[in-house]
């Protein structure tokens, strides 16, 4: 509820939730970091 009276209308949670699903081919979020799935790589954020 704070997030929406800050105007953010997105649900973060199900945002993250929907990212992390098997059917997402290209990424994937893990505890090691996120993934590109097809290339078997971590992806560097910040390069």
């Amino acid at each position: 509820d704070s997030l929406k009276e800050l105007g953010c209308e997105h649900d973060i949670v199900m945002t993250l939730s929907f990212v992390q699903l098997a059917v997402i081919p290209k990424l994937k979020i893990t505890d090691k970091g996120l993934v590109d799935v097809e290339n078997q790589r971590f992806v560097d954020l910040f390069t």
